[in-house]
């Protein structure tokens, strides 16, 4: 994975190993390839050069080792207590628990996807793949190709792929074309997003098991036999607990809550903010960042369930930033901003989920529309 961000002065896109052979680009984008700024080429700079003078670049290793042990602690508790209360229904309930914990093996794999842990790439890649192939079933590989791509052009139409023609859609481009089945989901998707999530967990293990096809030998077997490994645990701890039944019903509540959990995380960054398209690729990277993304307001709460994920401008900003500077860094860029006129979007939970719907919903409605005639 990545290593710290380069000097000021450039700030370039750093490669990284990936499973095809061929460099992934993570870390802070450029603002445009030299001598093809047009006076925006230096709004980023500044900034970059602030926070990096008050070393809030470095990593902070114990900060995050104490979070990873903390978190397996609390994994290996509930595992426990499950075993201890036995096959009744009454073990349903730790479905709640080792989900949000769940979420919480998934921010350190995201974390260590943006070598926000550790400066070097082999350490990165095997905290990630402990964390997401082994504890969760999903693949590091996957993610971080997916999520690198997503960086380097948030929101954008054609770039990005979380922005790409799925379950969901995101423009009325995309919805004019859907038909049968999709076409009815585009109509009512903002009623149907958050049910739709229920799903996010399941469908993160399938992701993954069909992205062990475009790896290559060695990738694909030190991934798959991960995920076979998580998969074998998991089934084996359900069953020997519970009766089969039960752990059926057990792994679809678990997975549905941690779907919707990573949902809510990641709903409110960017659903409902600008969407550039081929006419804004000459964005700088401060405005392709910051008009993008949106934050949320709250505090040490807020935080923690959202894996710092809320404070979103700051994070694309700076996606090395170790986890507990993006608060520091957020009066900074604030700041800047300010002083551009460049706007700064921030609002509260429950607004950026009300926001993210709107959008979805308006999306959705020439569908509606045409339904109604």
């Amino acid at each position: 994975m990545p290593q710290a961000l380069a000097n000021a002065e450039s700030a370039p896109l750093l490669a990284s190993p990936h499973p095809t052979g061929v460099p992934v680009l993570t870390g802070t984008p450029p603002e445009a390839p030299t001598g093809t700024l047009t006076g925006r080429g230096s709004e980023f700079a500044p900034l970059l050069k602030a926070v990096k003078g008050q070393g809030l670049l470095e990593r902070r290793t114990g900060w995050y080792a104490r979070g990873i042990v903390v978190n397996l602690v609390a994994l290996a508790a509930t595992v426990a207590a499950m075993v201890l209360t036995g096959d009744t229904w009454w073990t349903l309930l730790y479905a709640v628990p080792l989900a949000v914990l769940w979420a919480r093996t998934a921010f350190f794999g995201h974390d260590a996807g943006h070598a926000q842990i550790t400066r070097g790439r082999r350490a990165g890649r095997i905290l990630g793949l402990l964390h997401s192939n082994l504890l969760l079933g999903m693949s590091y590989a996957w993610w971080n190709d997916k999520h690198n791509r997503h960086h380097a052009n948030p929101n954008h139409v054609d770039k990005d792929p979380d922005v790409g023609v799925g379950a969901l859609v995101w423009t009325e481009k995309q919805a004019e074309h859907r038909e049968g089945l999709a076409r009815w989901l585009t109509r009512n998707q903002a009623r149907l997003f958050f049910p739709m999530l229920l799903l996010e967990g399941i469908a993160l293990k399938v992701y993954g098991f069909q992205d062990l096809r475009r790896q290559p030998r060695r990738e694909r077997a030190v991934e798959g036999t991960l995920l076979l490994v998580h998969l074998g645990c998991y089934l084996g701890l359900l069953l020997s607990v519970l009766s089969p039944g039960r752990a059926l019903v057990f792994a679809l509540l678990h997975h549905a809550l941690f779907g919707l959990h990573l949902g809510m995380t990641f709903a409110p960054n960017h659903k409902g903010m600008e969407m550039p398209d081929a006419d804004d690729d000459g964005w700088g990277h401060l405005r392709r960042q910051v008009l993008t993304s949106r934050n949320v307001r709250g505090g040490p709460l807020t935080d923690w369930f959202l894996g710092g994920l809320n404070y979103q401008i700051e994070h694309h900003l700076f996606p090395n930033l170790p986890r507990p500077h993006l608060r520091l860094v957020q009066p900074l860029v604030r700041a800047h901003c300010r002083s551009l006129g460049i706007p700064y979007a921030e609002t509260s939970l429950i607004d950026s989920y009300r926001q993210a719907l709107r959008h979805m919903h308006a999306v959705g409605a020439p569908l509606r529309r045409g339904a109604a005639a």
